[in-house]
């Protein structure tokens, strides 16, 4: 460990797989005590496993980020456990429907991807800020992605998700930026994940395509994402909010 966050209490959404995962594992490397959030208990419950047996401390909590009661309930037990919360990486979001253009975009698919992805980032802030205004200090990372700061064919719910956890991000931390509390967004490029997975399906062509929109030639790696945020939780990041920070390989300098 390196101790960059030493003592720190550190809640991460979708700590179960992906991005959420290899975040989880930095942050306890850095020194965080971790609460470690999924729908899927199971896989959550693997993250918290392997932070113990590296040494680190952790608790599961299982959460759906759409349901007030359970997002009030995560932060309740992350404050009994822990007895204060400094950071947050509200991570956890679905993909929706892939490739479909507006016209034929089904309505309740469109309802559930703006649940999880910009209707929980909503919640979680919502409760985790009332803490940390308590203690007068604390670091919010929100994902959002590449899709919140240009325009595509991927799906129109999820753009419009992504555009909106920075455009909340941004507000929250004008909000509370003279409260000592710190927002900003990352902004992943195609990252070498489950949803990523699903988008490719095996298909050698799809893959290549994607790494020609990436100037680095390649996928991102769920880990590079996970630095980026630990660094904005950390102190070396002190006078740095409201930012919509593109992780993405050049994707969006083109």
């Amino acid at each position: 460990m390196t101790g960059r966050l030493d003592g720190k209490v550190a809640l991460i959404t979708g700590g179960g797989s992906g991005i959420g995962k290899a975040s989880a594992l930095v942050f306890a490397r850095e020194g965080a005590k971790l609460v470690v959030v999924d729908v899927d208990a199971d896989s959550g419950q693997a993250t918290v496993s392997e932070i113990e047996n590296a040494g680190g401390q952790a608790i599961f909590v299982r959460a759906d980020v759409t349901r007030s009661a359970e997002v009030r309930a995560m932060i309740d037990r992350t404050i009994e456990v822990y007895g204060r919360l400094d950071c947050a990486f509200n991570n956890a979001g679905i993909e929706g429907n892939v490739g479909v253009p507006i016209s034929d975009y089904d309505e309740d698919n469109w309802d559930r991807v703006i649940d999880i992805n910009l209707k929980g980032v909503w919640l979680c802030m919502k409760y985790e800020l009332a803490h940390m205004l308590k203690q007068g200090s604390g670091s919010i990372v929100n994902t959002a992605s590449v899709a919140g700061l240009v325009g595509g064919t991927f799906g129109a719910a999820y753009y419009a998700s992504k555009h909106g956890v920075v455009g909340l991000s941004k507000a929250a931390a004008i909000e509370n930026g003279k409260s000592g509390i710190r927002v900003n967004a990352v902004c992943p490029g195609v990252i070498r994940t489950e949803m990523a997975e699903r988008v490719i399906n095996d298909d050698q062509d799809i893959e290549s395509a994607i790494e020609l929109q990436h100037p680095l030639g390649r996928l991102g790696m769920p880990e590079e994402v996970a630095e980026t945020v630990v660094w904005l939780c950390s102190d070396a990041a002190s006078f740095v909010t409201g930012q919509a920070l593109a992780v993405d390989g050049g994707f969006v300098a083109q």
